[in-house]
């Protein structure tokens, strides 16, 4: 059932009023115990975050482009949670390009049988909790999420979203990687599923496992260290 946010803004009685309004208590109340500082503290080998990646229309959400999947998995330090993931496909009228049926292999009558965007977005963040978020180039995942949480739920988005560019940065600043191939094949993995929402997630969490150990050796040991690495940079 789609959720349409100014049915429930405007108080109308009836199932999509009641499980909207469910979502947005919800997901206020996650913001509202976020203690997004604290993370900060936590040593690297310790952090739990959720590694996602999503696939889009396009890259521009203010222009009607759309999210149609979200795949993550859990990790815990440099520990993939392979049996912790969350995957699905998201609800679209619209019709794909061929250029991104291309690179997806999603076709039209798989979207236009999925959930919903804001269904899909509560189980998401269900599922993520208030953990930190991670993502490859994570400025794609940060607009459309930040996008949508006001767009669904006129609230902001206040998870903390860790871009895997910062720790290539601070790892290895004289080597440039850009693509996610390169990033993998850099660090001796092989890419496979690409631009499948979960299999790039997975590929992501693996290289963050990796990178949490680099750190760690330099002595680079929490976020607050990435972060005061970066302002050097």
């Amino acid at each position: 059932m789609t959720f349409d946010p100014f049915f429930f803004m405007k108080g109308f009685p009836g199932r999509a009023g009641a499980q909207s309004s469910q979502h947005v208590a919800y997901l206020r109340q996650l913001q509202r115990e976020m203690r997004v500082e604290e993370t900060l503290h936590i040593p690297l080998t310790e952090l739990n975050v959720i590694v996602f990646d999503i696939e889009t229309t396009g890259f521009y959400p203010d222009q009607g482009d759309q999210i149609i999947s979200i795949g993550a998995v859990k990790v815990k330090g440099d520990e993939v949670k392979e049996g912790e993931t969350f995957y699905s496909l998201i609800k679209s009228e619209k019709k794909l390009s061929d250029d991104i049926k291309q690179l997806t292999g999603l076709k039209d009558e798989q979207l236009q049988e999925a959930p919903s965007l804001s269904e899909v977005l509560f189980q998401f963040f269900q599922f993520a909790k208030d953990y930190t978020l991670v993502a490859h180039h994570a400025n794609h995942e940060k607009a459309f999420l930040q996008h949508a949480s006001w767009k669904l739920y006129r609230a902001p988005f206040k998870h903390r979203l860790v871009d895997m560019s910062f720790l290539y940065k601070i790892a290895e600043p004289d080597v440039k990687l850009i693509t996610l191939e390169e990033c993998c094949e850099h660090n001796g993995i092989l890419p496979f599923g690409r631009h499948h929402a979960l299999y790039d997630a997975k590929l992501t969490a693996m290289l963050w496992s990796i990178y949490v150990n680099k750190l760690t050796q330099m002595g680079c040991t929490t976020l607050k260290d990435l972060y005061e690495q970066l302002t050097i940079k």
